[in-house]
Formats: structure tokens, C-alpha cells, sequence
């Protein structure tokens, strides 16, 4: 996977001129959609405007999706092709933000953060979309099962030698 010229000049220029995280997010962005773009590539058989044999289809536009990271909110172009469909495997479909936030986003639902609260905290990472409070739940509903199977996992093969207890009593 090779960057065309015009992109790495713009990536010069960008280190020239780095300031408030701009410098990651543009790498980021570059290296995102040229993946995104050799994948597509892959997938229909031929680069844009290549004539091939193996070409399976063709393509037709591209779509925006926002994908929220650490380093702020990027838009990324997924190709569209006339027939069947294409997804990129490094994205997941109707997921706005990636792991590491989604991450937090647990981390600070399992510590008691409202779900208000976490759209702060989203904020303050960079996320200038920010968060729905259903899209938090939605997130932290993957936990229930979690959950459940660590509550009701068999204690039975293990042996345990101590049983600690705490309480507190009040008059």
C-alpha cells in the first residue's frame, strides 16, 4: 500500500505546521482511508479506473461514515459498488466510535458515570459529535451478558479456604 504524491505532501505540510492534535488526525484519517481503499480494491478486483479481468464489479460513489476515535471525529469514504455490497473489515457496521472509546464509554457506565456524564467525558476525548444516552445503554447492554455469566458461573470445581464477609451494622 503506497500513498500517492498529493497525500504526502499533504502530510508534509501537516508536520510543518502540527498544532492541537491536528497531526494525528489527519495521519489517522490518510492511513484509514487508504486501507479502506486497498480493501475496496481487493474486494472488487481492480484499483479505480483499472480495466481487469478479475474485476467482480464495479464501482459506484462513495458514502461518508463519522467514525469517532481519540483523536476526534473522521470521515472516512466507503466505496459503494453496483452490485452486492461492501463494508470495510476494520470498521463495524452501525458503530460510530471505535474500541478505545467504546472501552471508556464501559468503564465509565461499570463506575457509575450517568449516561448523561459520559457524553462529557466523550467530548473531552475529542468526539465533538459527542454521544446519545441510547447509544451509551446500547453499548452497555453488551455488559448484561457479562454479567449474568460471571453471576451465575459454577463455584463448585474450586475450592475455596476462606470466606471473607463485611457489614455494616447500625443502630
Amino acid at each position: 500500500m503506497a500513498l500517492d504524491t498529493s497525500a504526502l505532501l499533504e502530510l508534509s505540510d501537516a508536520l510543518q505546521t502540527a498544532d492541537d492534535g491536528q497531526l494525528m488526525r489527519r495521519l489517522l484519517h490518510t492511513i484509514l482511508q487508504a486501507l479502506i481503499d486497498a480493501e475496496a480494491s481487493a474486494h472488487i478486483g481492480a484499483d479505480p479506473h483499472e480495466r481487469s479481468d478479475t474485476r467482480t464489479t464495479h464501482r459506484n460513489g462513495t458514502r461518508d461514515k463519522t467514525v469517532t476515535t481519540t483523536a476526534g471525529d473522521l470521515t472516512v469514504k466507503i466505496p459503494k459498488t453496483r452490485t452486492g455490497s461492501f463494508f470495510p473489515t476494520l470498521l463495524t457496521p452501525r458503530r460510530r466510535i471505535d474500541v478505545a472509546l467504546h472501552a471508556v464509554v464501559m468503564e465509565a457506565y461499570v463506575h457509575g458515570v450517568s449516561t448523561r456524564k459520559v457524553d462529557d467525558l466523550v467530548l473531552a476525548l475529542g468526539g465533538a459529535a459527542g454521544i446519545s444516552k441510547s447509544e451509551v445503554s446500547r453499548i452497555c447492554a453488551d455488559l448484561d451478558a457479562d454479567v449474568n455469566a460471571f453471576n451465575t458461573r459454577d463455584l463448585g470445581e474450586q475450592a475455596f479456604p476462606y470466606v471473607f464477609l463485611d457489614a455494616t451494622y447500625c443502630k
